[in-house]
Formats: C-alpha cells, structure tokens, sequence
C-alpha cells in the first residue's frame, strides 16, 4: 500500500531484502544486518494488520519527509519496505504487545505508572543482575525502568556511554544482546516496560560509518559534517553556543584521516551525523526497528534538539526535527506500535511543547518529554521560597497533545541547567542572569543560609552560565543536616507525584543516596562532576530516613487517583499565598487540587477557596483527612494551614 500501489511482503522468511538502488538506500553494514530468529511465517491475518498500518500511516509518513528530502515518495517507500521485513521478523509475544497496546493506546498516561533510571552497573552491576532486583523494582511500584546507555561506547572518555560505538552490540561488561532480550521478557512479565537511550545526534568516532569515513568511502563521509577548512565551521560557530565549555570547546574538530573539520557538538570524539543524507534516517530507522524486536518498549531519543543543522541559526529546535521525529514514530507505529519514544529535550520552556507537538505535528512526535521546566522550578522554589516566578513560568505553557504525557522528574542522571527565561523572571520583578547565577550558588552551598551541598559544573565566564550537579538528597539539605531535609524530599517527590504525567525517580532518590565524595576517584570520571550524583547502589539497601517507605504511600495513593491520568491537563494557579505552589486537574469524576508549600514556615490558605476549587468538602488523599475538622481555622476563621513542606492532594470527600 504505498506509492507503487503494493502490499510490503510480510512473509517472515527471514532474509534481509537487498537494499534498494537509488540515493535513498545507503551502504550496508553491520547497523543494518538483521538479528536474531524470526519465527514461522505470518498468517494471512497478520499481513493484512500490516496492510492496514501502512494505509493508516504511509500519509503521515510522506508529510514528514517532504519537509526534509527531495524524493519523499520514494524514500517512503524504501523506509515502508524496511518497516515490513522487521514486521516479519518480530516474535509472536511481541505482536501480542502491539495487539493490547493498539487497544490501551494510554498505557504509558495511567496513573499506575512510575518510572526508575539508573546505570545498569551502578545499580546492580550488569544485566543479568537487574534481573535479580526486579522484585526491589516491583515492590517499589516501578512499571517502567530506563537503563542508561548500555549499548557498546567507544573505549575510555565516552560521555557517559553516550558515545555510541555499536547500536547492535551491549557493553560487553554488562552482556550481551541476548542478555538484554532476555531481561525485557522478564521485565515484560513483571508489568515493567524497558527504556533505552538512542543518540540520535552522534556516534563515537571509533563507529564503523566513521571508521568508513576516515578510510575514504565518500558515502559514509556524506554521513558527516565534514569541511576542509575553517571557513564554514567558523561561520557556524558564530551562532552555536558551547555545550561543555570547560572540557570541549567550539563545534568542530580537525581530523587528519579525513583532512577536514567535523562537526562535533558534544565532544571530539562524538561525530554529529548528517541527518539531510537519507541514508541516516534509514539506519537509525532500522536500529529502533531491530532493538524494538529485542523487547525496547520505550526509546529515549538522546540530544534530539541537536539533529538538523542549519548556518546563522543554534542548530537547536530547528523545524525538521519534528518532521524527522514524526517520520521515525510513522514507522514505529507500522512495524512495533507497543513502542514509544521519549524526547530528551532539555531545553527553554518557549521550545519544549513542540517535542510533544505542535501544529501540523500536534501528536504525531514524541509520546513523552522531559518536564525540564518543572524540575528547574522545583529547585528555584525551594531555594527562594516562593512560588510566583514557577507558577508564572509554568502557566505560559500551552497545552499538550492528549494523547502524549510529561516526564516529570525531580532528578536524573544529568547536571541542572536553570532553564530559566529572562522574559518570566522580569515578570516576577527579578533579572534573569541574577536569578540563575543565584540558582547556582544556592545550591552549590556558596550562598548565605543555604542548606544545599552541590558542585558548580561548565562555569562559562564568557555568558556567565554555571550548571549544578548533587544528588536530590545533597541538593534538599540532608547531607548538611538540615532538619527539614526529610519533609523537603518528600514534598519534591510528592510535586512530581502530583503534577500529573509520567514520574521518573532517579536511582537512591528513594533512600536518600547523598553525593558520592569519591567520584573523581576513577580516572575516567575524574573530570565530569556529575559521577558525584551516579552512586552505586548500596546492596542492602538501608532507608535510615524512612523515605522510601513515605514515598510507596505516595505511589499507592497516585495509583487510585484517576485525576492524575496525563490525558487530564494540568492547570497551574496563582499561588494562594507565595510560599504555595498549587495546581489543579479537572477529571469528569472531579476535580484535584495539589497545595506544595516550598517553606520551612507553616503557610495558611483558604479553606473556602479549596472547596470551591474541588467542588465539596476538601480531603487531603494523601492522608486520607478532611481539611480544616478539628483545626485552627486562624484568624479570618477560613485559613487552613499547611506544615513547613506539606503537600496536599484534594479532592471533594
């Protein structure tokens, strides 16, 4: 059913079609050689549900590429082939998922999902030792586990594992790639969905296109940004800010095998792919596909802001990587539809709604992003105390798509860039570079009174910039000793709990793991301060604090509130009082209002407000009471107090 008006075969036989001629195909190599058994041939049934797909999808498919390449019908057709032969090749189970999947298209949006990132490493040394804790997982109420990169990185400095050297092999440290279908078949079992990092942006130098390059193929040259003088890298980087000043300055870098400048965003040793060649879009199409087979129900698209390139301009959010998004999630949806992607878009709060769709692509992107905005509020919040700059922030974003989610999250794997928008600040009567460098001292302990233990990461005198790294539970005061540390962890994660989406906890977040002081100790680590906040997890695990007992409470207590369902969109109000942050979800069973207090004083609202708000007498679901019985009504005889850091969830009783 494309443009040649044919049926994609769906037989199954199991054999890698040749790839077809043309400026769309692209060299074979190891990226794109199949993997694995592919089982008995499809049933007349199972071609027809492929039949259908393409009729359903090829449109949005060609409306995508068409923002991009020059051929998109031919191209489309190229791609829909691929779709169809990894069809084929996908295990009954598998076509069981997309079948439940297709008839729960929410599955991801429930409030019974919560999420857990960790290294596999550095939670439980490899692979086949996540398997042994997916009981710690469960009685966590975990339903989806990101594992950060664990496919094969360069050897030394990787960035973390974010220099890719091979999309189709495990770091042979943590097993093999049968080891990871293995675990996403008992993950699948126990009602937990595996998570991926997918670098769309680059690969490590030592990848095989780069080797290729580096050898003289000039198909795999044309894979790269590769120019043979300065003239138009420097052109280029009178736009392009630096993303690791201190360690990895300007955008390019001489290579001699190639006698030219790459373009390298992150690092040297990371080359930015050329996604205006074809021949890219069609690899990492068949990379998603063939890891999909393996049991991936969720790809984290890594630096996807970065993809397309464009001279004068930041080469960031840049219109065509919506379009190649859309393109990859058509195919998604043709040949794996249990699958969803994650945009990691840390980026403004003017450009991050786009990456869950906008216009043309309202819907037809990413299934979930990161909620940066809210993660850097939170902390914003908590180091002034008030509540007026993230609701004011906060309420300037439009709406999402329905049928996508936030990630919320308090904490993960990354330093803390204060995504702050000087535009919102002025709004609440601050300057914006003051607030962030205040943001930064705050929390690196440098400020007067602070209770926050972090370390300052990319100073860039040039813009005055400054990142943050420390764990949740340094950065809330409990590695200080601050006696509102614990109620402060809470309150973070019951914000995140509360404000609808996806949670994502952060590995030891749940114990209150507090920065590792000897992270510089192994060499690779030594320069990137941000291993202070990667632990490893310490088996048993002890919870001196009680955290994790608070927040399983919390989790249960989301997991019956149908409110908090990400379908049901998120109104942020104007704080109450300035120490409260306060949100509110209107559900057709009703509606819930969350009241956050950010201060270590006790903060009184209205109780009459609160009822109008959730439409009857107000109950606090997280303690089960009802608000204002028995209590101080204050002195207008309507306040209602909330403790230092208390977090209310209300609804009508």
């Amino acid at each position: 059913v494309g443009g040649s008006g044919r049926v994609p075969d769906a037989s199954g036989g199991g054999h890698e079609p040749p790839r077809p001629a043309g400026r769309h195909a692209g060299p074979a190599t190891e990226e794109g050689a199949p993997r694995g058994a592919t089982g008995p041939a499809a049933p007349d049934l199972r071609a027809e549900v492929l039949a259908a797909r393409v009729e359903r999808w090829r449109p949005d498919l060609v409306e995508a590429l068409a923002e991009v390449y020059p051929d998109p019908e031919g191209l489309a057709d190229d791609l829909v082939a691929l779709a169809a032969q990894r069809y084929a090749e996908r295990s009954d189970e598998l076509h069981h998922l997309d079948l439940r999947r297709s008839l729960a298209p929410d599955w991801f949006q429930r409030p019974e999902m919560l999420g857990y990132a960790a290294y596999a490493d550095r939670f439980a040394g490899d692979l086949a030792g996540v398997a042994e804790r997916i009981d710690y997982l469960r009685d966590l109420g975990v339903t989806y586990l990101h594992l950060m990169p664990l496919l094969e990185p360069r050897p030394g400095d990787s960035d973390g594992g974010y220099a890719v050297q091979s999309y189709r092999r495990v770091r042979s440290d943590l097993g093999t790639t049968e080891d990871l279908a293995a675990l996403t078949a008992r993950l699948r079992a126990s009602g937990i969905s595996l998570c991926l990092d997918l670098v769309l942006n680059h690969v490590a130098r030592e990848h095989e296109w780069a080797e290729r390059a580096r050898a003289g193929d000039p198909a795999y040259r044309d894979y790269f940004y590769v120019h043979p003088d300065r003239s138009v890298p420097d052109a280029f980087e009178q736009t392009l800010p630096e993303v690791f000043p201190d360690f990895a300055p300007g955008s390019f870098s001489f290579d001699a095998d190639l006698d030219g400048w790459v373009m390298t965003t992150f690092n040297t040793f990371q080359w930015d792919v050329n996604w205006s060649n074809p021949a890219v879009l069609r690899e990492y199409a068949d990379i998603i596909m063939t890891l999909a087979n393996d049991g991936v129900e969720v790809f984290r698209l890594d630096a996807i802001a970065f993809l397309w390139k464009q001279l004068g301009t930041t080469c960031q959010n840049l219109p065509q990587v919506h379009a190649l998004t859309q393109a990859l999630r058509v195919l998604g949806r043709i040949a794996c539809p249990a699958v969803v992607f994650k945009a990691e878009a840390i980026v403004g709060p003017d450009d991050l709604p786009a990456y869950l769709g906008q216009g043309r692509h309202h819907g037809k992107v990413s299934d979930l992003a990161y909620h940066n905005a809210l993660m850097v509020h939170v902390w914003s919040m908590l180091a002034t105390k008030d509540a007026g700059l993230a609701s004011r922030a906060l309420q300037r974003l439009p709406a999402t798509p329905a049928s996508t989610s936030w990630v919320t999250y308090a904490r993960c794997h990354d330093d803390i860039g204060w995504a702050i928008d000087d535009a919102d600040a002025a709004a609440a009567g601050l300057d914006g570079h003051l607030h962030r460098r205040f943001l930064s001292q705050f929390h690196a302990g440098d400020f007067p009174g602070s209770w926050a233990r972090g370390l300052v990461f990319q100073d860039n005198p040039r813009t005055g910039d400054q990142r943050i790294s420390g764990s949740l539970a340094s950065l809330a005061g409990l590695e200080a000793g601050d006696p509102h540390a614990v109620d402060r962890i809470v309150a973070v994660h019951a914000v995140v709990l509360g404000f609808g989406g996806l949670p994502v906890l952060w590995m030891g977040d749940e114990v209150g793991l507090l920065n590792d002081h000897d992270w510089d100790a192994d060499p690779a680590h030594a320069a990137d301060n941000r291993w202070v906040h990667r632990p490893v997890m310490p088996w048993p695990v002890e919870d001196p604090h009680g955290l994790r007992g608070r927040l399983r409470h919390l989790v249960g207590v989301r997991r019956d509130l149908p409110h908090l369902h990400a379908g049901v969109p998120t109104e942020v109000l104007d704080p109450p009082v300035s120490g409260v942050f306060a949100t509110r979800r209107v559900h057709p069973l009703g509606a819930m209002v969350m009241l956050a207090s950010v201060t270590p004083e006790p903060q009184w609202v209205s109780r009459g407000r609160l009822t109008s708000l959730v439409g009857g007498p107000p109950v606090d679901r997280i303690t089960g009471r009802v608000l204002g019985e028995g209590a101080d009504p204050g002195a207008d005889g309507d306040g209602l107090a909330l403790a230092p850091y208390e977090v209310l969830w209300v609804c009508a009783g």
